[in-house]
């Protein structure tokens, strides 16, 4: 028997994004966000109210990069979750994490987090709060690559639990995607 719970946003895993960006005097920001995905091979998906530094920042440069956060920085990625740049406008200073500004966008790369989605602001709209950016280039650290390609195994993304609010790393491998399913055929 299944147990109802009504309208909830419960979804897994749910990755913990952390949004980089500059102000209008060249500071880097950053935000956590839990309520976005990717939305097409190019673009991502995200809802974020107007009211972020973080957006009124893209808003003005149309740009912005997404890192996932990982195992090795859960105290930092939550920091710039409940700090506001509004009132800490120095918080990824506080949060002791460093940037290098974007070899494609206007915006910053945060350097200690190894994956980074390097975006061009497609659309945002006030009302719903879903902001599209377009991905023009990811990055990655060596470190958290095998044979070239992203490990997540290396990566280490942490997700985000809805229920109960807490950070969750990925697990271990389960199966292969467009192979598996073909044992049915």
């Amino acid at each position: 028997m299944k147990k109802n719970f009504g309208a909830k946003p419960f979804l897994y895993p749910q990755p913990v994004l952390i949004i980089a960006t500059y102000g209008a005097d060249g500071t880097p920001d950053a935000m956590n966000a839990a309520w976005g995905g990717i939305a097409d091979t190019n673009r991502i998906a995200m809802y974020l109210s107007a009211s972020h530094k973080t957006v009124k920042n893209i808003l003005e440069r149309r740009a912005f990069t997404v890192s996932m956060a990982d195992e090795a920085h859960v105290v930092e990625a939550d920091y710039v979750g409940i700090v506001s740049a509004n009132n800490v406008p120095d918080k990824l200073e506080k949060a002791g994490l460093h940037t290098t500004k974007s070899e494609f966008v206007d915006a910053p790369c945060i350097d200690e987090l190894p994956m980074t989605l390097e975006c061009r602001l497609v659309s945002f709209d006030p009302e719903s709060e879903l902001l599209l950016g377009e991905i023009v280039n990811v990055s990655a650290d060596e470190k958290v690559l095998t044979d070239g390609e992203i490990d997540p195994a290396k990566l280490r993304p942490i997700t985000f639990d809805p229920v109960g609010h807490t950070y969750i790393a990925l697990g271990a491998k389960v199966g292969n995607a467009f192979q598996d399913g073909k044992k049915l055929k």
